[in-house]
């Protein structure tokens, strides 16, 4: 079985399994993943997750920041208050 064909058999009932076991570190049984289980099964989500859904609902996805608007020049210099430190 190809890499293609697996992504293709793994249902969302796997999918969230894979997910949750690399998210704890360990299977729904309580047995820890191994270093080499932990990688594949990160591949496994990212990749059906390529696939099967939209980049924004992605494992890892990041919103665009939207820009700032610009500093108002509104505020007065009597607004402004220096910080004062206590020992």
């Amino acid at each position: 079985m190809d890499l293609q064909q697996l992504i293709e058999s793994i249902t969302p009932e796997i999918y969230d399994n894979l997910k949750r076991a690399v998210e704890l570190g360990k299977w729904p049984d309580g047995s820890r993943l191994t270093i080499d289980q932990r990688e594949h099964s990160i591949r496994a989500v990212i990749a059906y997750d390529a696939r099967h859904k939209a980049e924004e609902d992605r494992v890892g996805y990041v919103a665009p920041k939207k820009s700032k608007e610009p500093c108002s020049s509104k505020s007065k210099p009597s607004d402004v208050q220096p910080l004062k430190w206590q020992a």
